[in-house]
This record gives structure tokens, sequence and C-alpha cells, in this order.
């Protein structure tokens, strides 16, 4: 239910492009007003290219691209491979209202490791020691205040419920006095079948002890309440009061192998990491400004001291390439590239600065770029930021 981001540095900020806008006839802004577009790529190999929303995007458009990576073969969906209380588990529709890859992501998975380490069930690290639910995270707490909807993933009868506690974020001096997971509620399946829903925003709940409710039933909003430190609904599966990874309800004993089934209605790919949010700004943006969602500007002033693109990841990996991209009609303007050599929670590499003679122009676009002299497969992972310059 926490996120456990601050020890493992799984998430990054990246404003790893910086482009000078105030020096004289070098100004970027010569060419002002006009639109100024940028792109961010993030590669790893053995995966595949997930986000296929098109560049130019439209203003101020999000754009949540997912690494994924290449599996080898159909997962078998026999259900007689399954252990017998698999065929008796309840199917689960997506629990809240959002697009998985475009305004949500999972950032961890249930832990699948039974010692004192952790590992999800691919053997990833999208996880934590103990973790047991999956976390479907909003970019940013705007999207949060949006209102986004908490819906029943099965069929069942609501057994308990709390409300009344703030959407804040937790830290380690904060006592939660056992209710860390905060606003929410279960639902009782049947066959011993129940489902947990945490971090709902208070004075959401919409549903009440003993009432009946079906398949996509609301049950509320998504939240930040208890031990959260990032707007998510925590959603926890249990058998008998033993926790079930919808992913992989069969557990695999040995990394690489893979799960039967999915319990999911519509099965979710696994996606180890990309790219949250991507934006312009006049400056490095705090990372509190990004939580928040206010670290873009829909527009930005001709003769800006500096503008900056930045990204926002996770499930960063050591090896990942990070490229960001600005370029004119003429050709790339600008490009940085960065290989990772551990998970960072934050990097702030040396700025570029723009050339003496920086293209007069009335717009410029961004690309994402594959490197061919690869051997195996990369992840072509782009997201994309678009903004006028006035």
């Amino acid at each position: 239910m926490r996120n456990g981001l601050n020890n493992r540095e799984r998430a990054g900020i990246f404003p790893a492009l910086l482009v000078w806008a105030r020096q004289g006839q070098r100004a970027l802004a010569a060419s002002a007003p006009g639109r100024i577009q940028g792109a961010v790529a993030l590669r790893r190999h053995g995966a595949r290219h997930a986000c296929e929303e098109p560049l130019p995007p439209r203003p101020g458009r999000r754009c949540l691209a997912l690494l994924s990576p290449r599996r080898g073969g159909l997962l078998s969906l026999l259900l007689a491979a399954w252990p017998a209380f698999a065929q008796e588990a309840p199917r689960l529709a997506l629990p809240l209202d959002c697009i998985p890859g475009r305004t949500c992501h999972i950032q961890n998975y249930v832990d699948a490791d039974p010692g004192s380490g952790a590992r999800d069930f691919t053997c990833g690290p999208l996880t934590y020691d103990g973790h047991k639910g999956t976390d479907f995270a909003l970019p940013d707490l705007a999207l949060m205040r949006a209102r986004v909807t908490v819906r029943a993933a099965a069929p069942g009868r609501v057994t308990g419920l709390r409300d009344g506690m703030a959407d804040t974020p937790w830290t380690p001096e904060t006592n939660l006095g056992g209710k860390d997971c905060g606003n929410g509620l279960v639902i009782d399946h049947g066959h011993g079948w129940e489902t947990q829903y945490c971090h709902m925003a208070r004075g959401s709940l919409m549903v009440r002890k003993g009432q009946q409710v079906d398949t996509g039933a609301p049950l509320g909003r998504v939240g930040m309440s208890g031990r959260s430190q990032f707007p998510h609904l925590h959603l926890s599966l249990r058998h008998d009061g033993q926790v079930v990874d919808p992913f992989a309800p069969d557990t695999p004993a040995t990394c690489g192998t893979e799960p039967a089934a999915q319990l999911w209605v519509d099965p979710l790919p696994y996606q180890p990491g990309g790219i949250i949010s991507t934006g312009f700004l006049d400056a490095l943006p705090g990372y509190s400004d990004i939580k928040a969602g206010t670290a873009a500007r829909p527009a930005l002033p001709a003769d800006s001291p500096a503008l900056v693109l930045w990204a926002h990841l996770f499930g960063v990996r050591a090896g990942d390439r990070l490229t960001l991209v600005v370029h004119a009609p003429d050709g790339t303007f600008s490009r940085q590239d960065i290989t990772l050599d551990r998970p960072q929670a934050q990097l702030f590499p040396r700025p570029w600065q723009a050339p003496a003679r920086a293209p007069r122009a009335r717009s410029l676009h961004g690309a994402g770029h594959s490197d061919p002299r690869r051997e195996s497969p990369v992840t072509d992972h782009l997201a994309g930021s678009d903004h006028p310059l006035t």
C-alpha cells in the first residue's frame, strides 16, 4: 500500500535538457512567437514500443509511455492447469476509471518473494517486501482532484468500510494506528474470496456495509489516504485470508515461469517501467510541482530566461537509455542521451546551452529515435510535449 519509492529509487525526475533562451541574438526566442515541441524516449534491451500516441501531441497532453517486455509464446488459458481454488475465483474487472498506459500505470505488484527479499511475479523489481496487492497509480494530484472513480472489480457484498482519513502524503513519523489502508472497503465474493480497496479519497465512499454491488458499481474515488505517498488505488485479492496475485494466481516458483493465466477479465500486460509525464518549464522543476501536476506551463514567454524539457519516469533500471530531443524544421536542434547506471530518484545533468546561431523558425517539433546499431530488440519509448512561445 505504501509506495516504497524513496528507499528503492524507482521513480525519476529528469530535467535533462536545458536550453538557455536569453542570450541576445543567440536566443532561442529569436524566431518567436511560435510552437516548440519536445520528445522523450526511454529504451531498454528486450522490450518493445508500447506508446502509440502520435506526435505532435496536442498542447498540454499527458503521454504515459510504457516499456513492455517481449515474452515468448502464448499464455495457456487452460483452466485444467490452474490450482483448484482458481477455478472458482472471481474474474476481476479494472477497478478504477482510467486507461492503463495512458492515465494510470501499475506502480507495484504483489511481492512474490516468500522471504525478506522482494520481487514481482516476473521476478522484476516493481514491488517491495511484504506488498500484498496491486497499486494502480495516477500520474499526479491534479488527476486525483479530477475525481477518478473506483469501481467494484467483481460482484459481491460490502462487509466493511472506513472513511474520514485525510488525503495527505504518509511519512515515517505518521502514526496511523494500524489504519494503513486509509479510506477503503472490503467486498465478499463468496467461496472464501474477497477484495480490499485502499487509499480512497476522504468523503468519497458511495456504498454502505451489507450492500450488494455488481461488477463496475461505483464505490468512491481514488485518493491518497493512509500509508500512501502518491495518489493510487491499492487492490488486494484474498482467498481464505491468503493473498492471491491476480496476475499469477498459480504463483510461479521460479523466475521466467509464465503463470497459467490472469484473473483479470481483460488481461493487463506487465509494464516494467516507463514515462509518466513530460513538459516544458522556464526553470528546473521541483519534485513537488511534478507530483502536483503543475510543472508544465500552457505557454512560455519568448524571452524566458531558460527552457527546460523534463520527464517523470518510473521503473528505471541500470542500463536504460534516456533521450530528450528538440527538433527544428531543418533537423535536430538539440539532443541529449543518458545511460542510467543505477536506479535513481532524481537526475540533474549538466545543462545544454543553445548554439550561437539558433534556428529562426516559427515552430520546433519533437521526435524520438531508436539506435539501429543495437543487436537486441529495444524500446523506442516515446512521450512528447507541445507548448507555444508567446
